[in-house]
């Protein structure tokens, strides 16, 4: 029987509050950090792909950043965001889509994904990824993707997941991306276990 991803996730979001889910944060430090230090205008357009019921959109409000895009699969965590935004949730672009199955219609000049490219276990699947981003972007866009690393878990909701380091990365998104650095994070979850994290920055070749 063929896995229905939707369903899955929907399914999480409906039996489990955002803030009991293993990869939530209540301080996105790591990838509000990393945004900053793109140097990206405040007007820019910025994408968090995966980003559903995460906070990392209300930080980034908080930090004046204006035009901000939310891509998730699950219409229940889009609606646990927008609860918590309240007004604040007006001035987001809210996206429910697969970004497997994804025709982007804007371009943005920030893509952020944490926890979303890893649960990609198929190959086929992983390259309409990296087609749906590389439409997505403008020549010269910030790319930070955030995935286990090899000493990170092999399972996280109950499936299975890819583990990452640099070199893998590098090898999934190809030669229209430059590497540029990344960064280690152990994350702990709600209930305190450690979860290795690696964040990849990559920016989108001019041609």
């Amino acid at each position: 029987m063929n896995f229905n991803r939707k369903a899955h996730w929907e399914n999480v979001y409906e039996t489990k509050m955002p803030t009991k889910v293993s990869w939530y944060q209540t301080q996105p430090t790591v990838s509000l950090d990393f945004i900053i230090s793109t140097g990206i205008n405040y007007t820019n357009n910025i994408i968090d792909v995966g980003g559903g019921a995460s906070v990392l959109v209300d930080k980034l409000f908080d930090k004046g950043f204006k035009n901000l895009t939310v891509l998730d699969i699950s219409s229940k965590a889009i609606g646990y965001a927008k609860e918590r935004l309240k007004k604040r949730a007006d001035d987001v672009t809210w996206i429910e889509s697969d970004v497997t199955e994804h025709n982007p219609s804007n371009k943005y000049d920030l893509w952020h994904d944490r926890a979303v490219f890893h649960f990609l276990t198929d190959v086929k699947d992983r390259r309409k990824y990296v087609k749906c981003m590389n439409q997505a972007l403008n020549p010269g866009a910030h790319i930070i993707i955030s995935t286990f690393t090899i000493a990170g878990p092999p399972k996280c909701s109950g499936l299975n997941i890819e583990q990452y380091d640099t070199k893998k990365m590098k090898n999934e998104l190809g030669k229209s991306f430059k590497f540029i650095k990344s960064v280690n994070e152990t994350h702990v979850t709600p209930w305190g276990a450690d979860q290795k994290f690696i964040y990849c920055y990559f920016k989108k070749k001019e041609r």
